[in-house]
């Protein structure tokens, strides 16, 4: 526990127990979209040793996104997302990363502002720390809803208090880039960071204190740092040496 390991992730999850994990929140590189130092990785060998490694109720969350190639989206997300289905994750929620900086945009296309953030669970989640974030304009006060049930016809849902703050919506805003992601310069050494808070929120909504968390694609070590920060455990993997290093110092 609570360790940095450089070498081929496939490798070093092949020599821990079976259903040892109890969350990893990775975010993979996808259709050579950046250059990691030159390596790559076997999805299929990598999805099957997440499945294993997982503890029943464990979750992945994948974050990841699609390039443009020969005038089309890659379709790389969705094709990943239906593997892990298929080796026996359920896709317990298909998320949203919105970037409030986006990339610059094709001539021919909007903006493109989001990835995908698939939450995956060896069947029914364990842990499910819904943060409450939105606040209501009325809390206190009870209000009458109405809810359209599965054959069609409206049902009265009467006498319902508003808490202060609801759960928040699967779709979640980010700063990124320089100075943004995080604070910590070395990080943007490493050629994609995602933002501190977008593992910090995952790593509190799907683990407790004291759980293992697993970033199998460590990188600049945002998963690992946060989990440390919170009282996770922690293991990053990462075929780089060099982001080790810069994962090391920022942890």
């Amino acid at each position: 526990m609570n360790d940095l390991i450089c070498g081929n992730n496939i490798d070093v999850l092949k020599t821990m127990e079976s259903e040892c994990i109890d969350l990893t929140v990775t975010s993979p590189p996808y259709d050579n979209l950046r250059d990691y130092n030159g390596y790559s990785f076997d999805f299929e060998g990598l999805a099957e040793q997440l499945y294993r490694v997982t503890k029943k109720g464990g979750i992945v969350v994948w974050v990841v996104g699609d390039s443009v190639i020969n005038g089309s989206e890659s379709g790389t997300s969705f094709r990943q997302a239906l593997h892990f289905k298929e080796i026996g994750f359920n896709l317990h929620d298909t998320m949203i990363y919105a970037k409030k900086q986006p990339s610059l945009p094709n001539k021919n296309r909007y903006l493109a502002s989001f990835e995908y953030m698939f939450v995956l669970s060896k069947k029914s989640p364990k842990v499910y720390n819904l943060i409450k974030d939105r606040k209501n304009a009325y809390p206190g006060k009870s209000t009458n809803q109405v809810v359209r049930e599965k054959n069609g016809k409206l049902s009265p849902r009467k006498d319902i208090i508003t808490e202060e703050y609801s759960i928040r919506y699967n779709i979640w805003e980010y700063n990124t880039g320089y100075n943004l992601s995080t604070k910590d310069k070395i990080a943007f050494k490493h050629p994609a960071t995602f933002p501190e808070k977008l593992a910090e929120d995952h790593i509190i909504s799907w683990s407790n204190k004291g759980d293992l968390v697993l970033d199998p694609f460590v990188g600049s070590g945002t998963t690992c740092k946060m989990a440390k920060q919170l009282g996770r455990n922690y293991i990053g993997i990462d075929i780089s040496q060099e982001y080790i290093d810069i994962a090391k110092q920022r942890i």
